[in-house]
C-alpha cells in the first residue's frame, strides 16, 4: 500500500526536455517556472563563432561544472582555465565572463543566499585522488555506479551541492530509494547519453504506484520536490546525470547523504542503512 498521500505537482513543473539544445547561456529552471524554491539551472554552450557570454549572478551563489571542452572564466579579477569535469564556485554579487576557443558545454546551478562565500576551484584531477569525493557504490547489487562529488563537502557554500553519477550499463542508481525533501530540494540533469541511450526516472511518494515514471535522454532534467527518486539505465547503456541540490536553510541543511530510505529497502543487498544513501 501507499506510504504517503502527498501529491506531486504537474509534470510541466518537474520535467524539462532538451535543455542542452541552444547556444549561449540559457537558464531553463528557476523557482518561477518549476517546483524549486531555491535552485536554478542553466547551460552555457559556446563554440568558435559564439565564443563568450557575460552576466552577473546578483544575490545567487553559482556552481559550474564543465561537461565537455574547455573554457576560461573571468571573475573577481581572476582568469580561471577550466577543463572537462572541473568545477568552480562563484560567490554572490559577482560579474562573470565565460569564453572558449572551441566548443564547450557547462552546467550552471545557482541559489539565492544571504552570505558571501569564497571563490573556489575544484580540479577533477585532484578530486579523483580523494576517495571521499570520487568512489564507487552498489558494486555487485545491480546498482553499481561511480560518484563524483564536485561541489559538496569539499567547498564552503550556503545552499548548493552538486556532482555527477555514471551508472554501469543497465544498472540502477540513487539506490536504495531515498528522499530528503525536508532539508534539500534536488534535480537531475542527464548528459553523456548519446542516442540510442535512455533511462527511466521515477519520482514518487506513493510506493505502490509511483506518480512519475518517465523516459529521460541526454539534455533532459527532472526535479524532485518530494519523494523517492531512483532511476535505471537500459541494458547496454549507462545513465549519466548531474545531481544538484539546494538546502532549504542556508548552511544548516547543506548536508550530503542524510536521507530517509524507503521502508523495505533500508537494509539488504546494498548494505546501506536507513539515513545514509548515495546517488
Amino acid at each position: 500500500m501507499s506510504t504517503s498521500t502527498i501529491a506531486l505537482p504537474s509534470i510541466d513543473k518537474m520535467v524539462f526536455r532538451k535543455t542542452n539544445s541552444r547556444l549561449g547561456r540559457v537558464v531553463s529552471v528557476t523557482p518561477e517556472n518549476s517546483t524549486n524554491k531555491h535552485l536554478c539551472y542553466g547551460r552555457i554552450i559556446l563554440n568558435a563563432k559564439h565564443n563568450s557570454v557575460s552576466f552577473a549572478n546578483q544575490d545567487h551563489e553559482a556552481g559550474f561544472i564543465v561537461l565537455s571542452g574547455a573554457a576560461r572564466v573571468e571573475t573577481a579579477g581572476q582568469g580561471i582555465d577550466l577543463n572537462q569535469y572541473d568545477a568552480l564556485y562563484v560567490p554572490r554579487d559577482s560579474s562573470i565572463k565565460v569564453s572558449a576557443n572551441r566548443s564547450v558545454d557547462i552546467a550552471e546551478f545557482s541559489a539565492g543566499v544571504s552570505c558571501r562565500y569564497p571563490l573556489q576551484i575544484v580540479r577533477f584531477e585532484e578530486l579523483k585522488k580523494d576517495p571521499g569525493l570520487y568512489f564507487s557504490a552498489g558494486t555487485g547489487t545491480g546498482a553499481a555506479r561511480q560518484l563524483h562529488m564536485s561541489l559538496a563537502k569539499n567547498i564552503t557554500a550556503g545552499r548548493i551541492v552538486a556532482g555527477f553519477t555514471f551508472s554501469d550499463p543497465g544498472n540502477w542508481t540513487s539506490w536504495p530509494p531515498h528522499e530528503h525533501a525536508k532539508m534539500l530540494e534536488e534535480m537531475y540533469v542527464y548528459f553523456n547519453m548519446p542516442d540510442p541511450a535512455f533511462g527511466i526516472q521515477l519520482v514518487y511518494n506513493d510506493t505502490e504506484y509511483p506518480e512519475l515514471v518517465t523516459v529521460v535522454r541526454e539534455g533532459d532534467a527532472v526535479l524532485m520536490p518530494s519523494g523517492y527518486h531512483p532511476n535505471v539505465a537500459v541494458p547496454g547503456h549507462r545513465i549519466c546525470f548531474l545531481w544538484a541540490m539546494a538546502a532549504h536553510r542556508e548552511v544548516e541543511d547543506r548536508q550530503f547523504g542524510v536521507v530517509n530510505v524507503q521502508p523495505g529497502f533500508d537494509k539488504g543487498s546494498t548494505g546501506l542503512e536507513s539515513g545514509r544513501a548515495q546517488k
